[in-house]
């Protein structure tokens, strides 16, 4: 019987880019309307994020037109999926169950759970937006090992920042960082893999 989980975030781990905010959004809606600062963007960005207005409400307050002809362009477009993950998932649920922790707006997270076919390879879903927590707050932690019914040890989490994956192993989870970019300044205290394709061997080398 599978009892033991693997927790993934989704910007910069399943989709390619970390910072999808500053490096897809921002530049997407300042394309669009060139006088919104990117202040501006960041700061309803988060307010959609922890779930204190809706997906609709976000893209209102960027004046940029139709909102669903927006939304849909955004993710549609910009956001893609690691091209590894799938096979990598389909491997993993045949030992682990598998669940997505992030900061996300939630509707936008379940656009591209169907677009991605997500719904089929993941057992659980932990966003911010619906749990209006996000990461690094540890109450979200706390949160998604209440949602799994898991110990902290009997889980890995991988996030390609190190300021979210420290509460998790605080909690007691083990803990992997998505380094896609190669970067050089990593604790020694924490594992890395560069791709999805370590991901297996890595695993044989934790005690998980």
């Amino acid at each position: 019987m599978k009892n033991k989980w693997i927790i993934f975030d989704a910007m910069g781990v399943i989709y390619t880019v970390g910072d999808d905010t500053n490096d897809l959004l921002v530049p997407f809606i300042r394309d669009k309307n060139p006088e919104i600062s990117k202040e501006y963007i960041n700061e309803c960005y988060m307010n959609a994020s922890l779930g204190e207005i809706t997906s609709d409400e976000f893209w209102n307050c960027m004046n940029i037109g139709n909102t669903e002809k927006a939304c849909e362009e955004y993710l549609d477009t910009k956001l893609k999926i690691d091209e590894q993950f799938i096979s990598t998932a389909e491997e993993l649920k045949k030992k682990y169950k598998l669940a997505v922790l992030s900061n996300d707006v939630y509707e936008w997270s379940l656009f591209l759970r169907k677009k991605y076919g997500l719904d089929r390879l993941i057992d659980e879903f932990i966003i911010s937006g619906e749990c209006k927590l996000r990461k690094p707050n540890k109450d979200i932690y706390m949160l998604a090992l209440k949602k799994l019914n898991e110990k902290a040890e009997n889980c890995l989490f991988i996030d390609d920042r190190e300021k979210n994956l420290l509460p998790a192993v605080d909690l007691g989870m083990k803990a992997i960082k998505f380094n896609r970019e190669n970067e050089e300044n990593i604790s020694d205290n924490l594992p890395s893999i560069n791709n999805f394709s370590e991901l297996i061997d890595q695993l044989s080398n934790l005690p998980y």
